[in-house]
């Protein structure tokens, strides 16, 4: 396992310049809205009241600590870098941004980016439904999207080699990820009903036993696993967790954690973080010890041993894990939250990747990650319901892009 890794240095600004930031970006973000009357999220969505947590809740009294101020004011920083440029990062990553501002804070602004997404993804499974339909489209599917696995990194390598022996998994992995969107904002019901219906009877056909409890997927593959075993109980399709999660277990037992290369480490806490993530429905409720409290513990246990030897973007989400869960008091959370204000680079204003990069669009997700843990204010927000968006303006679902156009390949792995 490793032991650590270089740092860039970390200088903060003041609290001042921070408010400034912010205030630079709020303003930026609401003068590239539409006006008021026009066809948007933010005008024409009556958002439910079920839908919204409280507004104003009675936080713990930690969060008006000095301490706890200065992770706030971090976590604005970071939005204000990314909200000054969001309109011209790709449409994935400003979906990926919007939604977890979204569930973050409630703040409407964020309401236009997941509308538009959720107009792709009608869209998208429309066209899924089309490939699905056809035996030999949809093996022709797979191989296509096999060949077109990154092998970017080793990680990637490891994992088309895995997927090479399981080409027929490579399309359902795609559609139960759009379906279980589509749940998760009130869109399931704005499928055409045959389509939909094929779509579930497609993922229902797969052997999701077989690759979800498989030991070489689950060491190389533990957090999209986490992911799609939830995604399946989600939608009805099958309960597989249970036997995913002893799988894991028996892969992972205590014993052999202080033994895994850097790369399995990796994959075991990652893969942890998502069996929490995923209970939360992507931090749109709670989680329980009785859900997940195996997964705490087990990320519980490794404090003092995790900071330095991942990368941010797990860190984030070991933070995460434990405020979901209402363990916001842990040591750990607060550790990782001063390592993320660390490794902040003074001259761009983000988290670097480990090697130093500073993309906002490479970027985007481990940022995000940042902003959520240091903006933590103790409450989600479901959704949002784009169902009642859709319903309000009466809108058909948006015609299926043609089946022969490629849709734009993402980062392998970073689809939820």
């Amino acid at each position: 396992m490793a032991t650590g890794k270089d740092r860039l240095p970390g200088r903060h600004a003041t609290p001042w310049v921070l408010a400034a930031l912010w205030l630079v970006a709020g303003t930026a973000f609401a003068d590239a809205r539409p006006q008021s009357g026009t066809d948007t999220a933010t005008d024409s969505v009556a958002v439910p009241a079920h839908v919204v947590t409280v507004t104003e809740p009675t936080p713990p009294q930690r969060f008006g600590s000095i301490d706890e101020q200065r992770f706030q004011q971090a976590s604005l920083a970071l939005r204000a870098v990314y909200e000054q440029s969001l309109a011209s990062l790709p449409d994935d990553k400003q979906r990926h941004y919007a939604q977890r501002l979204w569930r973050l804070t409630g703040d409407p602004r964020y309401l236009a980016l997941n509308r538009d997404y959720g107009e792709r993804l009608l869209a998208r499974l429309a066209s899924d439904a089309k490939v699905v339909a056809d035996p030999a489209t949809l093996a022709a599917r797979n191989a296509e999207l096999l060949d077109d696995y990154s092998e970017q990194t080793a990680k990637d390598r490891r994992r088309k080699a895995m997927l090479t022996s399981r080409v027929d998994m490579m399309m359902p992995r795609g559609v139960l990820f759009r379906l279980a969107q589509a749940e998760y904002h009130n869109l399931l019901g704005h499928l055409d009903a045959a389509e939909r219906q094929r779509l579930f009877d497609s993922l229902a056909a797969v052997d999701w036993r077989g690759f979800l409890t498989d030991p070489e997927v689950l060491s190389i593959y533990a957090a999209q696993v986490a992911n799609q075993v939830a995604f399946l109980h989600q939608l009805g399709i099958i309960d597989l967790r249970r036997e995913v999660y002893t799988a894991f277990q028996a892969l992972y037992p205590p014993g052999r954690i202080v033994a895994l290369d850097d790369a399995e480490y990796r994959n075991w806490l990652y893969g942890l973080t998502h069996v929490v993530i995923a209970a939360s429905r992507y931090y749109q409720q709670p989680v329980t010890d009785a859900q997940v409290g195996w997964a705490l513990e087990a990320l519980e246990s490794q404090e003092g041993k995790m900071i330095g030897a991942v990368k941010e973007d797990i860190l984030a989400e070991v933070a995460l894990s434990l405020q979901l869960a209402g363990r916001e008091e842990h040591p750990l959370v607060d550790a990782i939250r001063a390592d993320l204000m660390a490794a902040r680079d003074p001259a761009v204003g983000i988290v670097p990747s480990v090697d130093g990069g500073v993309d906002l669009a490479d970027g985007e997700h481990r940022n995000v990650l940042a902003i959520m843990t240091l903006g933590w204010q103790g409450r989600v927000t479901p959704g949002p319901d784009l169902g009642t968006h859709f319903s309000a303006l009466g809108a058909a679902p948006p015609a299926a892009e043609s089946h022969g156009q490629a849709a734009p390949r993402t980062a392998q792995g970073r689809s939820q």
